[in-house]
């Protein structure tokens, strides 16, 4: 491990400053990538899925709760598995347990796994998780937004918007596209010692000017 080095405070206030210029380029940077997101173009859906959930089956127009936004976490949660990814465990246990903010936003939050609904509720007991889960066993949903593939199953977030009766799909990442999802990352990346994962150790040298 790399340790930064020990200066005075007028030393730290210089490299400080030069820092935040860079935070606020890469916030604008954000920003702005923010906003072509919400550009994209999107995609009518025309193909009718179901879930099981706790009241039984649903379709995709059930899981908007009445909003007008949807955001599924793709669960990774094979039917064979008798308990759910540790990666997705840890993304869903950063997601607050009230949903208010969202809700306030006309924006509903589920997630969606493969697993039957008799694997998904014990886990989700478990856990001590209030949020919705629903199970698409059986349908091709996981498929079609490219949750599964012929190697398993794969992390990732789609995001629907409804517009009366149609359903338009906006958005989809997978992998580290949903690192921001991850509140406890968050945090430790503004650490020392950041997440410390091998990967990170490849950044600590500063680049060549």
């Amino acid at each position: 491990m790399n340790y930064p080095r020990i200066v005075s405070r007028d030393e730290w206030l210089v490299a400080r400053t030069e820092l935040l210029k860079k935070e606020k380029e890469a916030t604008h940077a954000r920003d702005r990538l923010n906003a072509e997101r919400r550009r994209l173009p999107m995609v009518k859906i025309n193909k009718e899925y179901l879930f099981e959930g706790p009241d039984g089956k649903v379709n995709q127009f059930d899981l908007f709760d009445g909003r007008r936004q949807l955001i599924v976490y793709h669960f990774m949660f094979d039917p064979s598995w008798d308990d759910g990814c540790a990666g997705c465990t840890n993304l869903v246990d950063n997601i607050p347990s009230r949903l208010a903010g969202l809700h306030d936003s006309n924006t509903s939050l589920v997630l969606i796994s493969r697993a039957p609904l008799s694997k998904i509720e014990p886990y989700k007991t478990r856990m001590n998780w209030t949020i919705p889960w629903f199970s698409s066993y059986g349908s091709d949903f996981n498929y079609d937004f490219d949750a599964t593939d012929d190697g398993g199953e794969k992390p990732g977030l789609s995001v629907f918007l409804r517009e009366g009766e149609h359903i338009f799909h906006t958005y989809s990442t997978t992998g580290r596209g949903v690192d921001i999802l991850l509140g406890t990352y968050n945090y430790l990346d503004l650490t020392p010692l950041g997440r410390q994962e091998d990967w990170e150790q490849r950044f600590n040298t500063p680049a060549q000017e």
